[in-house]
């Protein structure tokens, strides 16, 4: 019904419309990047609430609007500056032929097949209710993978009912009974990534991204990875062994994405399971992520649970301080001002001690509170020193 009226309404302003009707959040920004478009508009549930709807609106390169942008329309809106336009100016509505088709084939370009093809992977995919699985059976299927598909159509109601943590929970013995050598999982958007291992170990976010880092830096078609300011610094330490860099930036989606986008980044994450190959799309893609994991565990040939054994241990703590919204930037003064500690200003307040250990402060955009993250050599030094900047947030608020 919104998507209609939408629709609707930028016909109104003398806008064509492309309809791709249910389509995933990756294959619309795909289509966004191609000369037939400039822009696009994606209209979907929102994660944490189903009783709201977000509307997240593509540049030409298919990338988030910047927050500025976003302002700048919202402004427009509530102004009701809209465009007018006579009758036969009129904007048409028209359905993208191929549009699917071009997707997967770019897909299957992104990797190797005959290395795929040598290991026969065997797979577990949920695909969350979402229209990715209108995509991956193709995809899969070229490259010989033998898959066994969860929730393998696009619904609404099933998606609302649909647990993540169980969900998981499935995917993991299915893995371990069948013996697959991975499982993962898709959020409904196409967009996010959950990956299981072969001996059925559901990774975490962090996990994952430093899985990615570990089997990327081989064969990076580039020098740069890009990472949001709070992601753990052995993502760094191991970025360093094939002398790569990792570039800190907002922990903004739409910042994340534009960075990815300049010269010499082959590879960005968000460290909540949202994956960027640079080369194929500047933004999160849970497919291109998915087939692109197959193509590094098939050029290094080792297994998934090998990788994460390899990882270093990561030792983290997260604190939520409820602060009022006129009192943030006081906050943020205050801590630059009684920092004991260098300080990188990136994206709030990070402090960088000498001996690894790192604590930020960084107040949450859309609720009145205040973030803080800390990384140490041990849960319970991270867990301390969150709870130090904590107390100190606190002392300024009261």
């Amino acid at each position: 019904m919104l998507k209609r009226a939408m629709m609707a309404g930028l016909n109104a302003g003398g806008v064509n419309v492309l309809d791709l009707e249910v389509a995933s959040t990756p294959l619309t920004r795909f289509l966004v990047k191609t000369p037939r478009a400039v822009g696009g508009i994606t209209i979907r549930l929102a994660h944490n609430d189903p009783r709201r709807v977000s509307i997240r609106f593509f540049d030409t390169s298919g990338i988030d609007m910047s927050e500025d942008v976003q302002r700048k329309v919202e402004r427009l809106y509530q102004r009701e500056d809209y465009r007018r336009v006579l009758p036969e100016e009129i904007g048409d509505i028209s359905f993208p032929i191929h549009a699917l088709e071009e997707y997967t084939e770019a897909l299957r370009g992104i990797v190797d097949p005959e290395a795929i093809h040598a290991r026969t992977f065997k797979l577990v995919i949920d695909y969350g209710y979402g229209p990715t699985s209108y995509a991956m059976p193709n995809v899969l299927a070229n490259l010989q993978a033998d898959v066994l598909g969860v929730n393998p159509y696009a619904s609404t109601a099933g998606r609302l009912a649909s647990d993540p943590k169980a969900a998981a929970e499935r995917v993991s013995a299915l893995v371990r009974t069948s013996g697959a050598h991975v499982g993962a999982l898709l959020d409904p958007d196409g967009e996010r990534l959950t990956i299981v291992d072969d001996e059925g170990e559901v990774l975490s976010d962090t996990e994952a991204l430093l899985v990615f880092i570990e089997l990327v830096r081989e064969h990076l078609l580039g020098d740069r990875i890009v990472l949001p300011v709070n992601t753990t610094s052995r993502a760094v330490e191991i970025a360093a062994r094939s002398r790569l860099t990792v570039v800190h930036t907002k922990i903004s989606a739409p910042v994340l994405m534009t960075a990815s986008t300049e010269r010499g980044v082959g590879f960005a994450a968000d460290g909540r399971g949202g994956f960027i190959l640079p080369g194929f799309l500047p933004a999160f893609d849970a497919a291109a992520a998915l087939v692109k994991l197959l193509d590094l565990l098939a050029r290094t040939d080792r297994s998934l649970s090998e990788v994460r054994r390899s990882l270093p241990a990561v030792s983290m703590a997260q604190e939520s301080v409820s602060t009022p919204w006129e009192t943030k930037g006081t906050v943020m003064r205050t801590l630059v001002e009684t920092a004991d500690a260098p300080l990188e200003l990136v994206d709030g307040v990070k402090a960088l001690y000498p001996d690894g250990r790192w604590v930020l402060a960084l107040p949450d955009p859309d609720a009145p509170v205040t973030q803080v993250w800390a990384e140490a050599a041990t849960v319970a030094e991270a867990k301390s020193l969150a709870k130090e900047w904590a107390k100190r947030i606190r002392r300024v608020v009261r």
